[in-house]
C-alpha cells in the first residue's frame, strides 16, 4: 500500500471514529432531559425570586416532561448558589436563577470570586427586569416642597452635607444608584447602609434618612399609602404600574439606567441544543397567566429574551457596574 492510500485510509478511519464518538453525545442532546433538573435559587426561600422560580419550574417541567427541583442555596450575595452551578457538569441538569447581583455587580464587589460570570455560564433567557424608584418620605417632601428630582437636587445644593440616603447595604443596587446620582449631579449626600431594605425604609419613614432608591414592587405599597413620594424611575422606559412617574433621564439625569433583573443560566459549555431546549420550555412557561401575575406583583412584565440577547446584556451590565462600583469604593467580604 503506497503512502497516499495509507493517508486516505487513516483519514477515513479518523472521520469514522469521530462520528462514532459524537453519536452518543448527539443522542443525549436529542433525548434531553432524561432525568430531573436541579434549579438553584441563590437566595433564601420564600422571597419573590424564589416564588417565580418555583412557578417557572412547575410549568417548564410540564413542557420538558421532567421534574425540575428548586434548591435554595443562599449566601455571599448569591455567590454560593451561582458557584455551585458554575462548577457543575455542563449537561443542562444544573441551572441557576442568576441576577444583576451575581452576574454584574458581585464580580467587582467581591475579591477572589470563584467563578467567571461570562465564561462559566451559558445564558438561557432573561426572565424579568424591574425598575428601581427614587423615593422621599412624604413628610420630608411636604416640609421642603420636594415634588420632583429637580427640587431634590436644588435642596441638596442649598444644603450640602445634610442629605442622607438609605440602602439595603454596601454594594446593593440602592447604594450604587445613589452613588451614580452623586456622580451625575455632583450633589453631596451621605450613604447610610442598613442590613436589608426593611430597616432602610424604616429610616426613611422616621426621617433618619431623606431619600433612597427602592425596588418598584417594594416601594409601591408605601407610595399607595401616601407614606413616600416617588420622584423618578431608574430605567429608560416608564412603568405601567407607576404611569405618572417619569424616568431619571426624563428628569434631566442622562445615562441613568439601574434596574433589578434576573434570568436563567446553565453551566458554561452546555451544548447549544440543550440551552435552546431549556430556553423554549421556560419561555413557554413565562406565557402562563400565573407566572405573568407573579411577575406583575414584582413590578415587571414578562420579557423573555433569546440566549444571545441575554448574553449581550450580561456583558453590557458588567461593564457598567465595574465603573459604578469603582467610583463608589464599595467592597464586600
Amino acid at each position: 500500500m503506497n503512502q497516499t492510500k495509507r493517508t486516505l485510509l487513516k483519514s477515513a478511519l479518523a472521520a469514522l471514529m469521530g462520528v462514532t464518538l459524537l453519536q452518543p453525545v448527539m443522542a443525549q442532546e436529542k433525548s434531553y432531559p432524561t432525568k430531573p433538573i436541579t434549579f438553584v435559587v441563590p437566595y433564601s426561600p420564600g422571597g419573590p425570586l424564589d416564588g417565580v422560580a418555583r412557578l417557572l419550574a412547575e410549568h417548564a417541567g410540564k413542557t420538558l416532561k421532567q421534574t425540575i427541583i428548586v434548591e435554595n442555596k443562599p449566601g455571599a450575595g448569591g455567590n454560593i448558589g451561582a458557584a455551585m452551578v458554575a462548577r457543575a457538569k455542563p449537561d443542562g441538569y444544573s441551572i441557576v436563577m442568576g441576577a444583576v447581583a451575581t452576574h454584574a455587580i458581585n464580580p467587582w464587589l467581591y475579591k477572589g470570586l470563584n467563578f467567571d460570570p461570562v465564561k462559566d455560564f451559558e445564558p438561557v433567557l432573561l426572565v424579568s427586569e424591574v425598575p428601581n424608584v427614587l423615593v422621599v418620605s412624604t413628610a420630608f417632601s411636604d416640609k421642603h416642597n420636594i415634588k420632583d428630582v429637580a427640587s431634590l437636587l436644588e435642596y441638596a445644593k442649598n444644603n450640602p452635607g445634610k442629605l442622607n440616603y438609605a440602602s439595603g447595604g454596601n454594594g446593593s443596587a440602592g447604594h450604587l444608584a445613589g452613588e451614580l446620582l452623586k456622580q451625575r449631579t455632583g450633589i453631596d449626600a451621605v450613604h447610610v447602609p442598613y442590613q436589608g431594605a426593611s430597616p432602610a425604609k424604616l429610616s426613611l419613614l422616621s426621617d433618619q434618612t431623606q431619600f433612597m432608591f427602592d425596588n418598584l414592587a417594594s416601594a409601591l405599597p408605601m407610595v399607595n399609602d401616601g407614606k413616600v413620594r416617588a420622584l423618578a424611575l431608574t430605567t429608560k422606559a416608564t412603568s405601567d404600574i407607576m404611569k405618572d412617574v417619569p424616568t431619571m433621564e426624563a428628569s434631566g439625569i442622562k445615562d441613568f439606567d439601574i434596574s433589578t433583573w434576573f434570568g436563567i443560566f446553565a453551566t458554561g459549555g452546555t451544548p447549544a441544543a440543550v440551552v435552546n431546549t431549556l430556553h423554549d420550555a421556560f419561555a413557554k412557561a413565562m406565557d402562563d397567566e400565573a407566572v405573568k401575575k407573579q411577575l406583575l406583583t414584582m413590578g415587571s412584565d414578562t420579557k423573555p429574551s433569546s440566549p444571545e440577547e441575554f448574553a449581550a446584556k450580561v456583558k453590557t451590565e458588567m461593564a457598567k457596574y465595574k465603573e459604578i462600583v469603582r467610583i463608589s469604593g464599595a467592597t464586600a467580604q
